[in-house]
This record gives structure tokens, sequence and C-alpha cells, in this order.
């Protein structure tokens, strides 16, 4: 049996640093997401002071899913730790918090929003979304460990 679609909620989606509800979200991005696990409070809420943050809120005024985007709001974003809480899923959530994100007025005019994802290149694509061209001029240093996990 095909799972049914959630009914639509009315959801607030909001930058405002002074709304975004850190515990929640370290929450969800330290226990529960791939990319995030374990990152320790500090480094977390560090990152989300230095980006613009993005929280979506229920009716209730709960934080029900964000988004971070690193950028120098002029010529670069860097999409990251998108996350929908479990019970908000399936709801068209993700896709009205990208097309917030999108919209917002100082992400305009970029030469390169990126994004990386395990899961969701459906979600993306439909925002315009494609596989990173010229591969070969990217390149990294990558820490295996970067929180001390291994001891």
């Amino acid at each position: 049996m095909p799972q049914e679609a959630k009914a639509p909620e009315s959801y607030t989606i909001s930058a405002d640093p002074a709304r975004f509800d850190l515990a929640t979200a370290h929450g969800w991005i330290s226990r529960e997401s791939y990319w995030g696990h374990g990152i320790p409070l500090a480094t977390f809420e560090t990152a989300v002071r230095n980006s613009l943050a993005f929280g979506a809120y229920a009716a209730d005024g709960a934080m029900v899913a964000m988004a971070r985007v690193v950028t120098d709001r002029a010529t670069f974003g860097w999409i990251c730790d998108v996350f929908v809480d479990a019970a908000h899923r399936g709801s068209g959530l993700g896709k009205q918090l990208m097309a917030a994100l999108l919209a917002h007025p100082d992400l305009q005019g970029f030469r390169r929003l990126h994004l990386a994802t395990r899961d969701a290149h459906g979600l993306y694509g439909q925002f315009g979304f494609v596989p990173l061209t010229k591969v070969e001029n990217w390149m990294e240093i990558r820490n295996p460990d970067p929180y001390g996990a291994a001891g």
C-alpha cells in the first residue's frame, strides 16, 4: 500500500536568527543526519552563527525544519544542513523551504550555488540543481575524523 501524503500544513519560513532553535537543530544534525553525526554543539553553534540559517515553523511556533547557507552574500553559496523533522516529511515542506531559501534577497545573482546530497537529487533537481560541472577543477582537503570520534 503506498504511503499517504500528509495533509498540507501552514508553515512559516524565517531567516531570523533570534527565532532559530539551536538545540532542536543540533539534535537533528548531530543525531539524525548522515553528514553531521556527532558534531559538537559549540562547533554547530559557530557554523549556524556564521551562516544564513533558515527555520521552518509550524503553526504552534515549533521549528520543524532547517537549512543553512554558507555564503559571502555576493558571489557564492553552499546550501547545507537541510533537514525536515520526521513528523513533517511528505508534506511538501522541503520544497517550501528550498523555494523560500532561493528567493531570499541575500542569495541572488550568484555565480555559483552549490550543495551536496546523498539521497535528495530529485528534490534539488526541481529547483535547477545539476551535477557538478568541471569536477576536474575542484579540490578538497577532507578530514575523515573532524570531531575526534576515532579517539
